[in-house]
């Protein structure tokens, strides 16, 4: 976020925001796939204590905003861990909707140029921004391609040469509802997911440490 300016996400825009659960309750598409990703994550005895000493900090985390969008894996994955880890501080929590809060993601381009979601955004007491974080963990980069063994290749051209003639529509549609039905499966049983939203928690409490000691 620019040094310069002052962000628009001032402490009376967040108080504008939702609660996960009005979001949930706001009638999005995944509503099932945002609370399994909830559900799916518990919160360590050590990450429960390193999040409740950096609350305990006079400059420490009191609110924290998403940025995202329903259609989003890493927004359906990711917004859950943000909720749990906003209850074991207990601090607030809102949800802001990307597509209608375009100067709200003019802050965060990744890379200076990509609307990345989600985004979270931990503030203090003052409602100054301690750290942010943009789309996925670390760990999620490095382990990405295994979506993409899991998804296969959808194009018409693969479909065909997996079929043996060229697809109908109807043909392409179903094939293409086997590769999503293989990728939420693979959410729901791999662990490299699961451990994609632990590591969410991690990297946030490292960088959290990092700026406040």
């Amino acid at each position: 976020m620019p040094s310069s300016t002052e962000s628009v996400i001032t402490l009376e825009r967040f108080t504008k925001g939702k609660s996960f659960q009005q979001y949930l309750d706001s009638g999005i598409r995944n509503k099932d796939l945002f609370e399994n990703n909830y559900n799916g994550l518990t919160i360590s005895e050590a990450q429960a204590k390193a999040l409740k000493a950096l609350v305990a900090l006079p400059n420490g985390p009191r609110r924290v905003v998403v940025i995202g969008e329903d259609w989003c894996p890493d927004v359906y994955r990711g917004t859950g861990v943000a909720q749990k880890m906003a209850e074991a501080m207990g601090i607030e929590f809102r949800f802001f909707e990307r597509d209608q809060n375009k100067d709200m993601i003019a802050e965060y381009l990744k890379g200076g140029e990509f609307e990345s979601i989600p985004v979270f955004v931990f503030y203090d007491k003052d409602q100054k921004e301690i750290v942010h974080f943009i789309e996925r963990p670390q760990l999620a980069n490095e382990q990405i391609h295994v979506t993409r063994d899991v998804i296969g290749d959808v194009s018409p051209a693969a479909i065909a040469a997996r079929l043996g003639h060229e697809p109908s529509e109807e043909e392409l549609a179903a094939e293409r509802a086997k590769s999503r039905e293989r990728y939420l499966t693979w959410q729901r049983e791999s662990a490299e997911w699961a451990n994609w939203r632990v590591a969410t928690v991690d990297e946030l409490i490292s960088l959290m440490q990092a700026k406040l000691s």
